[in-house]
């Protein structure tokens, strides 16, 4: 199933897309928007799925041409948006460029942190930026959505709990990044609002790529036009079913909750990188500085997964530009 939000409220207007992401229907009559089709998801999963099976039979009334322009990101809030960081490989390369000591349990306990969900993008929203003096950075990411998580909820268990697989540029300030983390309260300035793709999709519409609680597929970049990488979600090191279990130690999760992966990162440098801060790591690593700046305004960024050359997400195709300055 694939589901979208409209523009349109605060928390946009629930539709289901077609498969090939070319034609979506109203859900309307089943849920107003997705955050309430997901508090009731027993209720709502059976007729949206039927609803999904007449978009693709064509058999749907009043179904229309699906345009990703219009929507916003499938969840533009969401009770809570918690990111890990569960590609060791990207942290090593962090590591190892900047002098920075290993964390301690960094192979056995994911790293965290909550960013904000009041105000998520959609997948061709310009993204407002104060200063390019900041550090602008993509962040190529997946994620899951969640049902209610129990507290102390473990892995086993919360495999159950993911409804639906999204696609994300988790948008980053890197100038902010290290005076943050050194305080010890991790990001805040740092991480402004994070984009998504215009679909999200249950996890048996991606079949055998989705395994291990991992989605085995490559997230294509282009920055400006130009091949950035296509790393692979396959290779981390804690499955969305371990980072959801770590956010469910001490805390109930609602439903709604997204829980991301941190930037996607394959070894061995072949597959390039899913943002810009780990190619200056590369470059400084094999080079001794970095050579590749931050990004501009007017910049564009493009991420897409694909299988077997169709879509999944649909595409994020974005461009940076300075937000205004507040009038009173």
């Amino acid at each position: 199933m694939k589901l979208a939000s409209l523009k349109g409220g605060k928390d946009g207007r629930l539709a289901v897309v077609s498969r090939d992401l070319k034609r979506a229907v109203s859900a309307a009559s089943i849920a107003p928007t997705l955050l309430d089709a997901l508090e009731r998801w027993t209720e709502c999963e059976s007729q949206l799925a039927r609803l999904y099976d007449q978009i693709n039979q064509g058999a749907a009334t009043d179904a229309f041409d699906f345009d990703p322009r219009q929507a916003a990101a499938p969840l533009p809030r969401a009770p809570q948006w918690c990111d890990g960081s569960a590609f060791l490989n990207h942290g090593k390369l962090m590591e190892t460029a900047f002098n920075m000591p290993p964390l301690p349990d960094v192979e056995t306990i994911p790293l965290m942190y909550q960013g904000g969900s009041d105000d998520l993008l959609g997948p061709c929203d310009d993204v407002p930026l104060p200063d390019e003096a900041h550090g602008i950075d993509f962040e190529g990411e997946y994620g899951v959505i969640v049902d209610a998580v129990p507290l102390g909820c473990p892995a086993a268990m919360a495999r159950s709990r993911i409804r639906l697989l999204v696609q994300i540029n988790d948008v980053s300030l890197r100038g902010f990044g290290p005076r943050e983390m050194k305080t010890g309260f991790g990001f805040f300035q740092a991480k402004p609002s994070s984009s998504f793709a215009p679909v999200a999709v249950t996890p048996d519409e991606i079949g055998i790529a989705w395994k291990d609680a991992r989605i085995h597929l490559d997230l294509h970049i282009d920055w400006n036009g130009q091949w950035f990488g296509n790393p692979n979600g396959g290779e981390m090191n804690f499955g969305f079913d371990q980072l959801i279990a770590h956010a469910a130690k001490t805390r109930r999760l609602s439903p709604g909750t997204i829980i991301g992966s941190g930037t996607v990162s394959n070894a061995g440098g072949k597959k390039g990188s899913a943002c810009i801060a780990e190619r200056r790591a590369i470059e400084t690593i094999g080079q001794g500085a970095p050579k590749t700046g931050f990004m501009k305004f007017g910049d564009r960024v493009r991420m897409e997964a694909r299988m077997e050359d169709a879509p999944v997400f649909g595409a994020i195709e974005q461009r940076i530009v300075q937000a205004p300055v507040p009038q009173e």
